[in-house]
Order: structure tokens, then sequence, then C-alpha cells
């Protein structure tokens, strides 16, 4: 009988191992000067020495794209622990927090404006300084007012850059608050954008009337779904729809995903060149997939490796990430996005390459 229990635990405890096994994923190891370590902060020093970007009709405000950066520069120096690249990066902020500056905070007017929102929060998460909670919440509390009759946010317009731009905003101010409000919000959105634009392909158009699957903008949306399961409870109403749709998404990229480990300017257009901000935000959210066990690592790490690899090599000796599609409007004309423009070290392409390496971190 002794034998026969200690047959059986062992049993059990080859079983568990096996079980275990399959949800871990090793990403590394990494050759020199390829890690999430040195990329990540070779990117966060190359942003600390950049002049701001100005977004609006004036240019003044602060745009998203260097919203985006300084947030993964943020998550990236606490990751890795270090306090004086945080100190440099908040520094960076506190000008804007006197009167004389409040130019520099965009007006909650619009999608792109408002995900500066998640910058001052982020800051007020690592710091517990109340101002930068207070300039947060104001805007993602804003980007509610006067909601539509669905309850969605009256800034609604339906194209796919949209669900990074919200939910960024509403999440960080969940995890800053604890307040389900801003969750709800984010996953009613995101359920309503899934419903109108995922294709059965799992990929989406750049908008409703422009059938192009436009590679940064469906980073975007990849982007924004990952932020969002990362804080969904399991048990909230809208997590199943926003994980299914996360999924299809996912399983679709790896039939686009290059030899090479990149993704396409078009995702679905192997005549497009291969190009580095999509294939950093595709890189994000399959990493955090993996490790959070949404999706299966032996498939799903193995790609999201291969595309960490070949973002690396998209570095050069400045630290700027090179073949980043200039910023794009939406038009219904095929051409338009083929002949997008290459650019080198726009933070359209610095932000995403930031946000892979915290989630290899994390």
């Amino acid at each position: 009988m002794k034998r026969h229990w200690w047959l059986l635990f062992c049993g059990v405890a080859l079983a568990a191992v096996a079980r275990a096994d399959t949800k871990t994923f090793d990403f590394g190891p990494w050759a020199p000067g390829t890690s999430p370590q040195e990329i990540g902060k070779r990117i966060a020093e190359r942003f600390l020495g950049s002049p701001h970007v100005g977004w609006g009709p004036d240019g003044r405000a602060v745009a998203y794209q260097e919203v985006c950066t300084w947030y993964g520069a943020l998550t990236y120096a606490k990751l890795v622990g270090d306090q004086n690249l945080t100190r440099q990066l908040v520094e960076r902020f506190e000008p804007f927090l006197e009167p004389a500056n409040a130019w520099r905070i965009p007006p909650i007017n619009h999608v792109d404006a408002c995900v500066f929102g998640a910058l001052p929060l982020e800051i007020y998460l690592q710091t517990q300084r109340y101002p930068y909670r207070v300039v947060g919440l104001a805007i993602a509390d804003g980007q509610w007012d006067n909601p539509t009759p669905e309850g969605l946010t009256n800034q609604t317009r339906f194209w796919i850059d949209d669900m990074y731009m919200i939910t960024a905003a509403q999440v960080q101010a969940f995890r800053a608050t604890n307040d389900p409000k801003y969750l709800d919000r984010a996953a009613l959105e995101m359920v309503a954008y899934l419903e109108k634009l995922q294709k059965p392909n799992g990929l989406f158009h750049h908008a409703d009337d422009v059938p192009f699957f436009w590679g940064r903008g469906n980073g975007w949306m990849a982007a924004g779904m990952t932020e969002l399961l990362r804080s969904l409870p399991a048990e909230h109403p809208q997590r199943a729809a926003v994980l299914a749709g996360y999924r299809k998404m996912m399983k679709a990229l790896l039939d686009y995903q290059g030899l090479d480990g990149m993704w396409r300017q078009l995702v679905d257009r192997p005549e497009s060149w291969p190009e580095s901000s999509s294939t950093g935000m595709f890189t994000f959210a399959m990493v955090t997939g993996v490790k959070n066990g949404w999706l299966e690592p032996a498939v799903y790490g193995p790609a999201a490796r291969r595309a960490w690899i070949a973002l690396a090599g998209y570095v050069d000796q400045n630290a700027d990430v090179t073949a980043v599609c200039e910023g794009t409007n939406k038009l219904n004309n095929l051409p338009y996005y083929l002949q997008r423009m290459r650019r080198t070290g726009d933070l359209h392409g610095q932000a995403p390459v930031l946000w892979s390496a915290t989630a290899l971190l994390r």
C-alpha cells in the first residue's frame, strides 16, 4: 500500500511539473547588446535627451507619441530599479505643474490628447505625489463628460488608434484609484470597437470606411487590449469578449509574421515594407499574453522572441529605431498606405520598443 501511494504521489508531482512547464517560456538568452535591459536603457536615455514633440493646431501641447514613450521609459526604469532614470523622467514633467506652463497639457477634447492622462498617473503610482493624480484624473474623468447614449465617450470615432489612447488613460486611472468605473468605461469602449472593426481574419480595418489592415493601427489595438487585460478582473462582464478578440488577433498575427520576425506596414500585404512600430506593439502584446497565460507558450513564445530579436536589429547606433511609419491619417486609398514614409527615431517607434522591453522584464 505504501508503494502504491508513493507511485501515485510521484505521478501527480510529475504531472504538475509538466503542466507548469507548458505555462512558461524562456525568452532568453540574448546576444550582447540585444537584451531588454540594454535596449530599454539606451532608448530611455535617448528619450531624456530629446525635445518635446508638439501636438494640436498650434503645436504647443505634448504629443501622444511623446506620452507613450515617456510612459514606457517610466515603466522600464521602475522594473530595473533605476532610481536615477526615474528621477530624471519625473523632473521632465515637473515644469508642467506650474500654472505658467499649463499650456503644455493637452485639452480634453480628443483621444490623442487625453492619453496624456496616463503619464501623470504613472508618475503618481511611482511617487505617490498627489498633484500628478489630480492632473491625470481630471483628464480621465473629463473624457467621459457628456457620454453617448450607449455610455461611450463622446470622443468615439471608431478608428483603431483610439483603442490604445482611450484605454491607456482609463486603465491608468483605475490603477491609481481602484475605482472600477474606469475599467467599466474602457471595457465597454473596447467591446464596441471589437464588434464594429474586427474582421473575420482577426485583424482590424483602420476605420469602418477604410478597408486596409494598417500595421501600427492594428498595433494600437493589440497594445490597448493587452493593457486592459492586464487589469481587467476575471469576473468582469466584458473580459471574455475582450480576451476572445485579443486571442483571435494574436492567432491572425502568427500567419502574417515574416521569416525575419517582423510584421509589415500593411499587415496582410507582402509587397509592403517591414515596419518597426507595429512589430514592437505586437511583440508587447504577445510577450504579455505568454507571461499571463492567455496564449500558448510553445506557439507564441518563439514568435515573440523572433520579433524582439528582429526589433533589436532596427535600433541604430544612436538608439534610434529605424523603419518607423510616419504619422498616418485614414484614407480609403491603397497607394496612400503603401507609400507612407519610413522615419528614424520617430517616437511612434521608440515607444513600442520600450513597451516590449518592459514586457520581457515584467
